[in-house]
């Protein structure tokens, strides 16, 4: 399970802008307004070798009265209780703000390592005006330019020599491990306890109960499973914290953990920003993905809603589209055991290896047949192409000119892949090499 790296910090100091530097991709939406990030954008990272989870919280304002800003607050507060590292983001453009140091009070009651981010340092007499932020005391203290990436490599470097070692869990081979992620309240722990035969996570009509991690092996219909929940009441207390952000962080160490992602969405209100989120979250950590539909007994339909749900579903999906989808009602047990099938099929899939002879034969002649489009006059051909040995799908496509080969030819190539062989529910990496 990988470290979580959070990015705190008051509105508009560039915290979204790190987040997308960090991750490597514009994943979070960069305005020059005050307050945009509302909710937490989330995504997968790697330095040196070490990868880790990063979480962009929304801008922190002490005693506002606005509804968003103590929502905001609310993330931040929990963002520090849950992350193994914290970034506190300040703007050398502004100087130490109050607000600033209402931040820093909250992270001085804090046992994690927190590292301050001076943003916006791009030309000299900024990198003058960062020695303002010194007097807040923090150890590790680093100038940077997020939109530029300046300085970032300098904090990456030292960001991993703090990262917890990875928790190793054995794992029995050839029993794929399960986690069941979604938004709060759309049936993971019921469909849990319906696996499991007994009441292992407490479920009750508010939404985010499930707490602390579990796994638990399932072994029935001739189907072996490991099945990753959450179990616990939170005291009641805390009944009104904000339960968003437990099912995120509780998502993203299951799906670390996991083989195979059941992403399992509510009938009424299905396919969510946060549903994507995490599903775009797993893609990327090349985990096996089960769409369940759940609460479908609650759907007024006819014969053709499963197939407009589908369709919908798979157009919010792309380009990786190619998922299982199933229609299920845990209250109901309707479906269940169709779910389980496709659980073992992709994977099956996930550890599907294809032998170089049998790639070429099928594939070449396709390519062939139609080759990738020529760059500034050069013929670009694909002469090879083998998989590679991972615990991912991989392939690598041998080429005169690798990288004159756009995203569509490898989309092309991938669909290719896809066609001949059984790879749904897989994220699969088209990789080309120099021939």
């Amino acid at each position: 399970m990988s470290a979580l790296v959070a990015i705190v910090g008051r509105p508009n100091v560039g915290k979204s802008t790190l987040f997308n530097r960090l991750v490597g991709e514009r994943k979070a939406i960069v305005e020059d307004i005050s307050g945009v990030t509302r909710d937490r954008n989330y995504g997968s990272s790697e330095w040196n070798g070490m990868p880790f989870d990063v979480v962009d919280t929304g801008g922190f304002v002490e005693s506002s009265t606005d509804v968003f800003e103590k929502e905001i607050k609310k993330q931040v507060l929990l963002t520090l209780e849950e992350a193994s590292i914290i970034l506190l983001v300040v703007d050398v453009t502004t100087g130490i703000t109050s607000l600033d140091d209402d931040i820093v009070k909250l992270l001085r009651k804090s046992s994690k390592p927190c590292f301050l981010i001076v943003n916006k340092v791009d030309n000299d007499e900024r990198l003058f005006a960062a020695y303002e932020f010194l007097s807040l005391g923090f150890e590790r203290t680093f100038n940077l330019s997020a939109i530029t990436g300046s300085g970032s490599g300098e904090l990456l470097d030292e960001l991993v020599n703090f990262l917890p070692k990875e928790e190793e869990i054995e794992k029995e081979e050839g029993i794929p491990t399960v986690a069941l992620i979604g938004r709060p309240n759309v049936g993971k722990s019921s469909l849990f306890n319906l696996l499991l035969g007994e009441e292992r996570s407490i479920v009750t009509n508010i939404a985010g109960t499930t707490r602390d991690m579990v796994l638990e092996r399932f072994n029935k219909f001739g189907k072996t499973f490991d099945l990753v929940d959450t179990a616990g009441v939170r005291k009641k207390a805390k009944v009104k914290e904000n339960v968003e952000f437990y099912s995120v962080m509780r998502s993203i160490k299951s799906i670390d953990l996991a083989d195979i992602v059941v992403l399992m969405l509510d009938a009424r209100n299905p396919l969510e920003a946060q549903d994507l989120n995490l599903l775009h979250l797993a893609e990327s950590k090349g985990k096996g993905i089960v769409l369940a539909v759940n609460k479908w007994d609650l759907i007024n339909k006819d014969n053709q809603s499963h197939i407009e749900f589908t369709q919908y579903i798979k157009e919010k999906l792309r380009p990786f589209d190619d998922v299982p989808i199933l229609f299920v009602s845990v209250l109901e047990k309707d479906r269940v055991l169709k779910l389980l099938d496709s659980i073992e099929q992709v994977y099956e899939n996930l550890h599907r290896r294809i032998s170089t002879s049998k790639l070429n034969d099928l594939l070449l002649p396709v390519i062939s047949a139609k080759p990738p489009p020529s760059k500034r006059g050069k013929n670009i051909s694909i002469k090879y192409v083998s998989q590679i040995k991972s615990k991912r799908v991989n392939f690598a496509f041998f080429s005169n000119h690798p990288k004159d080969i756009d995203a569509t030819y490898k989309r092309f190539l991938e669909n290719i892949l896809r066609k001949e062989f059984e790879f749904t529910g897989v994220p699969v990496n088209i990789y080309v090499r120099k021939k």
